[in-house]
């Protein structure tokens, strides 16, 4: 498990994929980071070059996005971003309703 950190480091091309392709801005992946609800998990499937990670969180305007990152340096790399689906929206919303 990842302690929180904040400090992003951030990459052009993932910024503008992201974007491109689900309409998530940096700001929100940030909030998602910060969300005390937020569920972070060990992404076993796409850790074989570095250890990744995935987190589920909130933003400020109560959109859930599901964010795939890695840790380097010391900084939050986010690999993707995206809206949580069905499935990871009930996952979150069970962790919220049991905190």
């Amino acid at each position: 498990m990842v302690k929180r950190k904040t400090n992003f480091e951030w990459d052009k091309y993932n910024t503008i994929k992201n974007w491109a392709k689900h309409q998530v801005r940096p700001f929100e992946v940030e909030q998602s980071f910060v969300d005390k609800n937020a569920i972070i998990l060990n992404d076993e499937l796409h850790s074989k070059l570095e250890k990744r990670y995935i987190i589920i969180g909130r933003t400020r305007k109560n959109r859930i996005l599901y964010i795939a990152f890695a840790i380097r340096n010391g900084h939050i790399r986010v690999i993707s971003a995206r809206d949580a689906n069905k499935k990871e929206v009930n996952i979150y919303e069970k962790e919220v309703s049991n905190s």
